[in-house]
């Protein structure tokens, strides 16, 4: 028998049930309004900490004595500023990523990306025809000026430097898959990784940029996936996040190693960002977002 649904809840119900639960909303106009302006459901991410622990080890629908409305406001604040904070940082180091892997294939040949022939064992299977297809798609779709040009002086076929362009993130870590190892090599040795850690690396950014994109939670997020790492010792920059690599902070720490491994300035923002967590929500601290003790002296960090 299929549960049924909850049933609908004015805004003004919304509130009467959060006091009812023991969280202190302040001024009752103000609270509507803020759920008029962010979907209860939406909230219920920020406020999920605040919900009271039982003895089984899971969360009560009450709440700890003291919480109030404005402390979740505050955390869902500072995520939107983080998501913001985020994409711009990692803006840079997905450009530098498709120049890079766009240059290395055009070396081994002009259209590489449509040469299976050259690529290696992993483009002459069922993944390298889905990749075709969805390439030839985002093809169609395009509409920037380079694709026309393409289309009226070479009936469509676009260099491999130019192909990286309109390739979402996730189509680009398959083609850098597909790649061969020396075309790996030349981009992997330019940031320091290897050819497993690049790929999962680009895996776990994906997933990143796009809870980004979609309005999505960083914070309080364990990600599913988490990236290869070089040996202890090796980066001893990420040896410091290494604990809190399915942790948000691990993740972006990994943005900031590559902006320093292309070249391109720390980020002040996402910095600036994490240092403005809401220090008055004290029963929620920063590890929640995988904050480190000593973060701030990491030269990723500390700028």
């Amino acid at each position: 028998m299929t549960p049924s649904l909850k049933g609908f809840k004015t805004y003004e119900q919304q509130v009467d049930l959060l006091i009812e639960r023991g969280m202190d909303v302040g001024d009752r106009e103000k609270a509507i309004v803020q759920l008029q302006r962010v979907n209860y459901y939406r909230l219920s991410g920020y406020w999920y900490p605040f919900r009271r622990l039982t003895t089984s080890g899971k969360r009560a629908d009450d709440f700890h004595p003291g919480t109030s409305l404005d402390e979740v406001v505050a955390l869902y604040d500072f995520d939107a500023r983080l998501r913001t904070a985020t994409f711009d940082a990692l803006a840079p180091v997905e450009l530098a990523l498709r120049a890079a892997i766009g240059h290395a294939l055009g070396e081994l040949h002009e259209c590489a990306h449509l040469r299976p022939e050259l690529l290696s064992s992993r483009a002459h299977g069922a993944s390298y025809q889905q990749w075709i297809a969805s390439y030839n798609g985002a093809l169609g779709r395009a509409r920037e000026d380079f694709v026309d040009h393409h289309k009226r002086r070479y009936g469509g076929t676009l260099p491999v430097w130019a192909a990286v362009e309109i390739l979402d993130w996730g189509s680009l870590t398959y083609l850098f898959d597909f790649s061969p190892s020396t075309v790996q090599s030349q981009v992997v040795d330019a940031v320091g990784l290897s050819s497993p850690q690049l790929r999962s690396w680009m895996k776990c950014l994906n997933l990143i940029r796009n809870t980004c994109a979609h309005h999505g939670r960083l914070f309080n997020r364990t990600h599913a996936l988490t990236p290869k790492l070089p040996a202890p010792g090796q980066s001893p920059d990420l040896d410091l996040v290494r604990p809190v690599m399915n942790r948000t902070f691990g993740q972006l720490s990994l943005i900031q190693y590559l902006r320093a491994q292309y070249g391109i300035p720390l980020s002040r923002m996402l910095s600036a960002v994490i240092r403005s967590y809401p220090t008055q929500v004290v029963r929620v601290p920063a590890s929640h977002v995988g904050v480190p003790q000593g973060w701030k002296d990491s030269p990723l960090w500390a700028i």
